[in-house]
């Protein structure tokens, strides 16, 4: 059974201040706690480049962990 509910993911706004090797990003969240993150699956496929300034979103690991960058705003 698939149990996929996106109900309970946490979706920030940051800006991106510090790329790293192997696509992984510092991302600054508008309340100021800065999240390692790298791309999601469909920004890679889809071959969007984000840079040093962009705003982006990130889904955040309820665990503490990465986030992750879902979008390019």
């Amino acid at each position: 059974m698939d149990d996929n509910n996106n109900d309970d993911i946490d979706v920030v706004e940051g800006r991106v201040i510090e790329a790293l090797p192997s696509t992984l990003f510092r991302v600054e969240t508008a309340n100021g706690k800065e999240v390692l993150s790298y791309l999601g699956g469909r920004m890679r496929i889809h071959k969007i480049k984000v840079l040093v300034g962009d705003k982006v979103a990130v889904q955040v690991d309820p665990y503490g962990g990465k986030g992750r960058i879902i979008k390019r705003l």
